[in-house]
C-alpha cells in the first residue's frame, strides 16, 4: 500500500511539474509581445527593428509619448472612452444582476423559457443587427452621441448568464429567512444576493470594461465628430497619419492598455472563480 501511495504521489508531482512548465511557456509567449511593445514605445524608429532585438533601450526616449499628446487630442479620446466605458459597466452591473436575480431566485410563469430565449440572442451575430440598430439610433436622434454607445451596451445576455450562475450558488434558505423577517424581493436582492455575488460582479466588471474600452466597431458606426471619438478611433487615425512612426504608435497603444491592465490586476483573483460558477448549477 505504501509503495502504491508513493507511486501515486510521484505521478501527481510529475503531472504538476509538467503543467507548471506548460503554463510558464504559454505565459512567456503571451508576455513577450507586450514587453516588446513597451520597449518599442521608448525607442527611436531606427532602433525598433534592429537585430538582435534590444529588449531594454539604451536611452529611454519620451518623445514618442510627447508626439501622441501633441499631435492628436489624445486626452479627449481617453476621457471619452473612460466616460462610455464606466457608464456601460455600471449599467450592466445593475441590469445584469437584477435580471439574474429574477431568473435565479424568483418564480414566475415561463421563467426558464424566457431565460433560454434571452440566451438565444447570444447566437445572433452582431453584424446581423448592426444596420437595424443603427437605424433605430438614428431615428431617436442619438447619432454622433455617446448615449448611442451607452444605451446599446447597457444590457448583456452573457452578463446575465454569468450573474445567474453565480446567484444559483446562494442557498435558498437565506432567501426564505429574509422573507420571514419581512424582506421583499428588492430587499433580498440588495441585502443578500448582491453581497454574496462579489465574484460574479468582479468578473462582469473586468470583462465588460475590457470589451467596451477596446471596442472599435461601435464608435466607428455611431460617432462622427472628432472631439467625441474614443481612444480606439483616435489610435486608428493616428496610425493613418503616422504609419511609419512605430515608436509613437506603440506609445499610444501602451497608454490605451493601462486602464485594462489595472482593472484585470484588481479583479484577476475573481475572474477564474466567476467563470467557474457558470458550470456549478443551471
Amino acid at each position: 500500500m505504501s509503495r502504491n501511495k508513493c507511486g501515486n504521489r510521484k505521478k501527481a508531482t510529475s503531472g504538476t511539474i509538467i503543467i507548471f512548465i506548460l503554463c510558464l511557456i504559454v505565459a512567456y509567449i503571451m508576455i513577450i509581445p507586450f514587453f516588446w511593445m513597451v520597449s518599442a514605445s521608448f525607442k527611436a524608429k531606427t532602433e525598433i527593428f534592429t537585430k538582435p532585438i534590444q529588449w531594454i533601450p539604451k536611452v529611454f526616449r519620451r518623445v514618442n509619448y510627447e508626439t501622441v499628446f501633441n499631435e492628436i487630442p489624445f486626452p479627449v479620446y481617453f476621457l471619452n472612452t473612460a466616460k462610455v466605458t464606466i457608464c456601460v459597466t455600471v449599467l450592466q452591473l445593475i441590469t445584469c444582476s437584477m435580471a439574474a436575480f429574477a431568473f435565479a431566485k424568483l418564480n414566475f410563469p415561463g421563467r426558464d423559457k424566457i431565460f433560454l430565449g434571452y440566451l438565444a440572442t447570444m447566437m445572433v451575430p452582431w453584424h446581423a443587427i448592426m444596420i437595424p440598430q443603427f437605424m433605430v439610433i438614428q431615428k431617436f436622434g442619438l447619432y454622433d452621441n455617446h448615449l448611442s454607445l451607452i444605451l446599446t451596451g447597457a444590457f448583456s445576455a452573457f452578463g446575465v448568464f454569468i450573474m445567474r450562475q453565480n446567484m444559483l450558488s446562494i442557498p435558498d434558505s437565506l432567501n426564505e429567512a429574509a422573507k420571514i423577517d419581512g424582506c421583499g424581493p428588492f430587499g433580498i436582492y440588495t441585502k443578500i444576493a448582491l453581497p454574496l455575488s462579489k465574484t460574479g460582479l468582479a468578473t462582469l466588471t473586468a470583462l465588460t470594461f475590457t470589451n467596451v474600452w477596446n471596442d472599435y466597431m461601435g464608435p466607428m458606426i455611431y460617432l462622427d465628430t472628432d472631439t467625441k471619438k474614443t481612444i480606439q478611433l483616435g489610435l486608428a487615425t493616428f496610425k493613418r497619419e503616422f504609419d511609419t512612426n512605430y515608436g509613437a504608435i506603440m506609445a499610444g497603444t501602451v497608454i490605451s492598455l493601462i486602464p485594462v491592465v489595472i482593472v484585470y490586476a484588481l479583479a484577476q483573483k475573481y475572474i477564474v472563480e466567476g467563470v467557474a460558477f457558470t458550470g456549478v448549477k443551471g
